[in-house]
């Protein structure tokens, strides 16, 4: 039954991205309606992240936000499927890379050092891994989640490798780092999921305390290798850019928790200037922060 399920899901998703580019945001704004107003798809959960990230903003204005973000939502749906039937320029002009991002990377390349990029749910990130593939000459990997149902998780890995980068499972993110040391590469880091609260680094993002993963700054100390924010900005309906700055050029020495919470401080920059492009919907804080005897 879920290969059934999967290949007609697969035809159905084929049909929707290969609309062209255009046509496919009336789709988008159809599925806003369904999802906001019909379905109401974690309204609550969308709602009350809001409100305790922007205390000091009225009811009237989250609900703004809140509408922003669901459109969002679904042009981000559509956008991460239509990386199916895309082409490399077309990727390359709707989610292109700032010169002096691109100037950075370079500059990494030619001194062979690998880097450490970490971001966030922020933006079309799925489409900021298929322009660095293909604009910037170090091999990319993604550390990410593989899916338990395997059909979905082989479209996901095509839909990710398409324009040559590579995964990581997290489990194994570290280990295969070390084995593929002698490349000159950049391993990026989705750095807001959620974490077990136990043994994670706990602090203060968007008002409320927020477990984060320790996986990236431990592994950036323990690689050394200069560890880079790296913001996707949405230009305007379809168009994104690449941003990146260097956090960290010699992670070993920073202090125990810093890297961590220089990478949280510059996502909590980005989702206040534009706090629809964030994943709302998200259980972000769906954990309590250890009682400390």
């Amino acid at each position: 039954m879920q290969a059934i399920a999967y290949y007609i899901a697969l035809l159905f998703i084929y049909l929707l991205v290969l609309i062209p580019f255009p046509f496919i945001y009336g789709i988008s704004d159809f599925l806003f309606v369904l999802v906001y107003y019909i379905v109401g798809y974690r309204k609550k959960v969308v709602m009350e992240n809001l409100r305790r990230s922007f205390p000091e903003k009225s009811e009237a204005e989250l609900k703004k936000i809140a509408r922003r973000f669901y459109r969002y939502l679904c042009d981000l749906f559509i956008e991460t499927f239509k990386t199916l039937v895309i082409s490399k320029a077309s990727a390359q002009r709707h989610c292109s890379m700032h010169p002096d991002a691109k100037a950075l990377f370079d500059r990494y390349q030619a001194e062979k050092k690998s880097v450490i990029i970490v971001m966030g749910h922020y933006g079309n990130w799925e489409w900021a891994g298929s322009t660095f593939s293909l604009v910037c000459r170090q091999q990319l990997y993604v550390i990410y989640h593989p899916l338990s149902n395997k059909y979905f998780n082989q479209l996901l890995f095509d839909m990710r490798s398409k324009f040559g980068t590579k995964l990581y499972a997290m489990k194994d993110a570290f280990k295969d780092m070390v084995n593929n040391r002698a490349e000159i590469s950049a391993t990026a880091f989705i750095a807001d999921q959620t974490p077990a609260p136990e043994g994670a680094y706990w602090t203060t993002f968007l008002n409320q305390a927020t477990p984060v993963f320790w996986g990236t700054e431990k592994i950036a100390r323990k690689m050394d290798y200069p560890v880079v924010y790296v913001s996707v900005q949405r230009k305007k309906r379809g168009y994104y850019e690449l941003t990146a700055e260097t956090l960290f050029e010699n992670p070993k020495e920073t202090a125990v928790g810093e890297i961590s919470e220089a990478h949280t401080r510059r996502l909590e920059a980005d989702i206040i200037r534009q706090p629809g492009m964030w994943l709302w919907s998200h259980r972000r804080w769906k954990h309590k922060a250890p009682v400390v005897q």
